[in-house]
């Protein structure tokens, strides 16, 4: 025997009943969205270091030249050895004055009366 076909309402209530279930099993997301990091424009950099030497870099730096003044060819502690950049009282940037114009030459007259012999 067959089964007898069911009504129009008894099919809509059933359709309800099920979509009604469906409906309140909200799908969860639990996987965060990665996005791709932000990458800047990158110029191409002519470097002239202090020796005349030069090359070029990329960098984030829209200036297309930079002359170094103090580098790894004139610095101290790059060259350990070097007389000519061992010399104190030489002042290139003018630091050395301003210290002594803001603050005079008190700190150093205790060794000049040292290296004179006293008195």
């Amino acid at each position: 025997m067959a089964s007898p076909i069911p009504s129009m309402s008894a099919l809509r209530a059933l359709r309800q009943s099920i979509h009604s279930q469906i409906r309140q099993t909200n799908q969860v997301r639990h996987a965060t969205l990665l996005r791709r990091p932000k990458r800047p424009y990158t110029f191409t950099q002519l470097i002239t270091l202090s020796d005349g030497s030069a090359f070029t870099l990329r960098t984030t730096n829209p200036q297309p030249v930079y002359k170094s003044a103090k580098d790894i060819r004139n610095a101290p502690l790059w060259n350990p050895s070097s007389q000519k950049l061992l010399n104190v009282e030489e002042d290139e940037a003018g630091k050395l004055a301003a210290f002594r114009s803001k603050f005079g030459r008190g700190w150093d007259a205790d060794a000049e009366k040292v290296s004179r012999g006293g008195n």
